[in-house]
């Protein structure tokens, strides 16, 4: 197998080779035959073909795809255009309003991925209304490879680790080489214990800057 971005393939050979990945990605293709499931299959690396390896500037670590129908779209806390926004998406969009006055209501976030963020969900794919149904397959093993790529071979790349799970699955980022910004998850049962008045976008931005990277345009 082979993704389209191509750096993202030269950092990748040894797991997309291996034989833990082809049981995955076979067993994944016997679940979309005779199951529903999220992302549709052509979106499952939608994060990775929106931005290569080299451009990666920003990494926000989701669980796994939305589960409801027409939602996942392989890209991180994102739902396709008309959706309505979920319950996390519209906490995060608040906390962006609250930080840059910044007010989207579109919840599609290609547009962020188009600049260097880099949406990763640990597990790629999902059953139809069942959270977490693909977890333990090996999707976590694969992204525990990818952010060990992108910490040990990039610098200077922003981390955002909202939730206990997203935070345990970056402890090995090299901290002396990246930015990590650390809160509780924007679900409506965490939102209030941290993730409001964090900064998360300002501080992002205040790094690359200080970088001499660009930074993120937030408007959707």
């Amino acid at each position: 197998m082979k993704l389209k971005a191509k750096g993202w393939n030269k950092h990748l050979a040894a797991e997309m080779t291996s034989p833990y990945f082809k049981t995955l990605i076979e067993n994944i293709d016997c679940l979309y035959e005779t199951t529903m499931v999220y992302p549709p299959k052509e979106e499952v690396y939608t994060a990775f073909e929106l931005v290569d390896f080299e451009d990666v500037k920003v990494v926000i670590i989701g669980q796994d795809p939305y589960h409801g129908a027409f939602q996942a779209n392989g890209l991180s806390f994102s739902v396709s255009k008309g959706v309505k926004l979920p319950p996390s998406l519209q906490n995060i969009y608040k906390e962006l309003e609250d930080d840059l006055g910044i007010r989207n209501i579109n919840g599609d976030l290609t547009k962020w991925a188009e600049q260097g963020v880099f949406l990763l969900n640990a597990t790629l794919t999902v059953e139809e209304k069942k959270a977490g149904s693909h977890q333990k397959l090996g999707w976590e093993k694969f992204t525990d490879a990818v952010i060990e790529q992108l910490s040990k071979h990039r610098e200077n790349i922003v981390f955002i680790l909202w939730g206990s799970y997203a935070q345990k699955k970056g402890k090995n980022i090299d901290r002396s080489k990246h930015f990590v910004i650390e809160t509780v998850h924007p679900s409506p049962l965490s939102v209030y214990r941290g993730f409001y008045g964090s900064k998360p976008f300002s501080q992002t931005n205040a790094y690359l800057e200080s970088k001499g990277i660009k930074s993120i345009d937030w408007k959707i």
